[in-house]
């Protein structure tokens, strides 16, 4: 763990009778998978939250998906984490059956520039 905060971790885990913390850019990481893989309507008392990437599974996995992936899932990121990163670029490609997520970030905290991608199946 790096620089800011330790938080629970995700997902939750107790190892030993303790509960494992989190913190920097794990944590980060970790929040940035919760909004992509959040469906809005899915939590109780926040039914904004998400990006609705899951809903898209039926669209043809063409650049046109891919743009409309990119805009979203830029805009929740900056909606849902903007105390804790800042958004750089989303770029999303079709590979077969999968859209490949990469999100470029820097962290409030310390504005280090982080970068992640995540493989979602369509």
């Amino acid at each position: 763990m790096s620089g800011g905060p330790s938080t629970l971790g995700f997902p939750f885990v107790v190892e030993g009778g303790a509960v494992v913390a989190t913190g920097g850019s794990d944590t980060i990481r970790a929040k940035v998978i919760q909004v992509l893989f959040t469906a809005p309507g899915e939590r109780v008392n926040r039914p904004e939250f998400g990006c609705g990437l899951s809903n898209l599974v039926f669209d043809p996995n063409d650049t046109v998906l891919a743009a409309a992936m990119e805009f979203t899932i830029g805009q929740a990121l900056a909606r849902w984490l903007r105390r804790d990163l800042i958004v750089q670029s989303v770029n999303v490609r079709a590979e077969d059956e999968q859209a490949v997520v990469e999100v470029a970030y820097r962290t409030t905290h310390d504005l280090a520039l982080q970068a992640m991608s995540v493989r979602f199946r369509i």
